[in-house]
């Protein structure tokens, strides 16, 4: 049996995560607050006057600021409010569409972006009708807890999922037999979804979750064992409904 054991969202793409206890899919959109906002640069080609989807490398990642990965995440639906905590930093409530509360942001992460590094975070964006995944369509990432274990085998000890940044965690597949759901339907709890493509992982995934610190290479791992640097798999919801922690999976 194929179970459901974790369920993350990602508010502000790079910064911060939350687990969840269940969420309510809807058809042809991302997980409802996910990504729903991203931490924009001096290159970023996003374009307020005509927002629209652009590539992951416009916005402020764990990718070029280590220490973001660092970083966890409370949000608030009903206040549209975040709180954001790291271990270096003291915890920070702010509203991310408040022009104040974004000056607040920028000076409460700046101390974790390299004084080297070109892209230093200046402002927040968001589209108003999907979040800003790393894909050009809505879609949720779908993770196998067993193809996890492998990875960490390989490393010679427990290393945190959350490096992986997935929505939904599955028990009970074998390892790495999410490839063969490619193409493939699934129903997750009262939510279809369908199976897009894997996911080409970056070196976000190399930081510690609670230190923001490199201390794993990730993608050496994945390409010394595997032949790849994948690991997980994008999915588009093709008929909404709730998913819980424990609810069932069987691919249609």
């Amino acid at each position: 049996m194929i179970t459901v054991t974790h369920l993350w969202r990602h508010p502000i793409k790079s910064h911060g995560r939350e687990a969840l206890a269940f969420v309510d899919l809807v058809a042809g959109q991302s997980m409802p607050w996910d990504r729903r906002w991203a931490v924009t640069h001096v290159d970023c080609k996003f374009q307020t006057t005509d927002p629209h989807w652009v590539m992951c490398r416009n916005f402020m990642t764990g990718t070029f600021a280590p220490k973001l990965a660092g970083i966890w995440a409370t949000f608030d639906d009903k206040t549209k409010t975040i709180t954001l905590r790291h271990a270096e930093l003291d915890d920070l409530s702010f509203a991310p569409d408040d022009t104040d509360d974004i000056a607040r942001f920028i000076a409460w992460v700046s101390p974790l972006c390299p004084v080297d590094n070109i892209r230093i975070p200046n402002g927040i964006i968001t589209l108003p009708d999907r979040g800003l995944t790393d894909t050009d369509y809505p879609s949720i990432s779908i993770h196998n807890a067993a193809s996890h274990a492998e990875v960490a085998e390989r490393i010679g000890r427990q290393f945190e999922m959350e490096r992986w940044r997935g929505n939904i965690w599955l028990d009970g597949l074998a390892p790495w037999q999410e490839w063969d759901l490619i193409g493939q339907d699934i129903q997750i709890g009262a939510a279809t979804l369908r199976i897009k493509e894997p996911i080409k992982r970056c070196m976000l995934t190399t930081a510690n979750p609670n230190t923001g610190v490199r201390d794993v290479d990730t993608l050496a791992v994945l390409r010394d064992n595997w032949d790849h640097q994948n690991f997980g798999i994008y999915a588009e919801v093709i008929r909404g409904g709730k998913i819980s922690l424990g609810d069932t999976a069987e691919v249609l």
